[in-house]
């Protein structure tokens, strides 16, 4: 039976954010189960979005249907409505995730909105910068962690400049591929070393 990961849409979208992420998600080379997952889009309405590459994306299904149950992971991309009501069903979308115990992933400008709904309070977490989520007025100062990408139960944050590292992470905690395989890819995408390259072409 196949999984769904679902991904967040709305307008100002940073789709460069999470194309590595998804691209492989739905990609079944390398995977441990090739198949268990597919890649599907949830908007707070079906209108269609614009994202900051100018791309007219129109969503799945949408918040209203979509239960935790139903889902493998909710991936949260940067976007410039973080901090704005229109952000908000998502982030209460994300807290009703995390409380059904699967996995939210949050980059860039969506980790701000998270922290403004209370989810980084209590859990380890990164993103652009402290000084952006200090700015912010959150309780979760002492949690943040200096790393492109933290993993804490549940909740993956990155930075928005750490696409890989953000997709790594996500790898990880859906267990798609074998550790080596793992490595193989970061070394490719994440380090630009060729030996990941010929790792991969192995399998």
């Amino acid at each position: 039976m196949t999984e769904t990961v679902h991904v967040a849409l709305y307008d100002t979208f940073a789709d460069w954010e999470i194309g590595y992420a998804i691209d492989h998600v739905n990609n079944p080379e390398w995977q441990k189960q090739p198949g268990r997952y597919s890649v599907a889009t949830v908007g707070a309405t079906l209108d269609p979005v614009t994202t900051t590459g100018g791309l007219r994306m129109l969503p799945d299904t949408t918040l209203d249907r979509l239960k935790p149950s139903h889902s493998a992971m909710l991936i949260l991309a940067g976007n410039n409505v973080w901090n704005t009501d229109r952000f908000t069903p998502f982030a209460d979308k994300a807290r009703e995730f995390l409380a059904a115990g699967v996995p939210v992933a949050a980059i860039c400008g969506a980790t701000g909105g998270l922290a403004l709904a209370g989810l980084l309070d209590d859990r380890a977490h990164t993103s652009n910068a402290a000084e952006f989520l200090d700015g912010l007025g959150y309780a979760g100062g002492s949690r943040y962690v200096d790393e492109p990408a933290v993993t804490d139960g549940d909740l993956i944050t990155a930075t928005g400049i750490a696409p890989v590292h953000f997709a790594r992470e996500i790898f990880q905690r859906l267990d798609l591929y074998e550790p080596d395989v793992l490595d193989a890819w970061f070394a490719l995408y994440g380090l630009r070393d060729p030996a990941g390259f010929y790792a991969l072409a192995e399998r």
